[in-house]
């Protein structure tokens, strides 16, 4: 069974960094489409950046420059960098996979971040 566990958020001020991690357990990272998603209150869920099959890693407009994503094969475990953090960030990020002849993916419960202005 395939389970992905986040930590990392918090509260932070504008201007600041944190580091988020997923675990995985019951997959491979090497094998599957990974990324990370956020969802704001009362906003719909979206990307934040996505490793594709091609091995090269997509971020959204609003993230470029500011947040980096990562992935230790050997410890099946990605990563989110985030630095220059805004107020707008604000939200609960969560992980996902998915195999990539799969329709459904496999979600984290997610982790916090608050960024106070």
């Amino acid at each position: 069974q395939v389970q992905l566990v986040e930590s990392g958020g918090g509260l932070v001020q504008a201007g600041g960094s944190l580091r988020l991690s997923c675990a995985a357990s019951g997959t491979d990272f090497r094998k599957v489409l990974v990324g990370w998603y956020r969802q704001a209150p009362g906003k719909q869920r979206e990307l934040v950046a996505v490793i594709n099959s091609g091995g090269s890693i997509n971020y959204a407009d609003s993230v470029k420059g500011r947040f980096t994503m990562s992935r230790d094969n050997a410890k099946n475990t990605m990563y989110l960098q985030m630095n220059s953090l805004k107020p707008e960030d604000t939200g609960v990020y969560h992980c996902a996979s998915r195999a990539p002849e799969a329709t459904s993916a496999y979600w984290g419960q997610g982790t916090q971040v608050t960024v106070s202005s």
